[in-house]
């Protein structure tokens, strides 16, 4: 309960790219930063961020589609709201969220959403199979150390599977 751990990974090939920890109790405005360790990394902005609903804040969306990425992401109902106004823009929108609200209201991108099962959440389940369920050691640093060490490991089996 002490660490939150975010990882990006490849669509295509399932390798991990991204890998953050932090001591914070919510996912909620670590996209953008997400994202740029992944441009780091690979040299590139990804086409496409599907990321889970505790991602997506306005900000990071923002900051994202300015930088030609497009952002998947589910959109929350807002409280004691009839359902059909999930998708409408809201006073505080920027252009760019607007954008992502009506996208998120259309069947392709619904369609495109559902992948993000078969790739984030099979990473996140592999990491699981690799023992990572809880700590032993203490503080931000370390628990980084560890979960690098799990990825380099997880990226080495899935080099191996795709190479066989």
């Amino acid at each position: 309960p002490a660490y939150n751990v975010e990882l990006a990974t490849d669509s295509a090939k399932g390798i991990i790219v991204g890998v953050a920890v932090t001591s914070a109790g919510t996912d909620a405005g670590q996209a953008a930063p997400m994202e740029e360790q992944v441009v780091k990394r690979t040299g590139q902005h990804p086409q496409s961020y599907l990321m889970d609903g505790g991602f997506a804040t306005r900000e990071d969306i923002t900051a994202l589609e300015q930088r030609s990425v497009t952002v998947y992401a589910p959109v929350r109902l807002p409280r004691n709201r009839p359902e059909q106004e999930r998708y409408q823009a809201r006073y505080e929108d920027g252009p760019e969220v607007v954008r992502w609200r009506q996208r998120m209201s259309t069947e392709e991108a619904k369609a495109v959403y559902r992948q993000r099962a078969s790739m984030a959440e099979w990473a996140n389940a592999q990491v699981r199979l690799h023992g990572v369920s809880q700590f032993n050691v203490r503080g931000l640093a370390k628990v980084t150390s560890v979960m690098l060490l799990v990825v380099v490991a997880h990226n080495l089996l899935r080099w191996g599977a795709l190479m066989s």
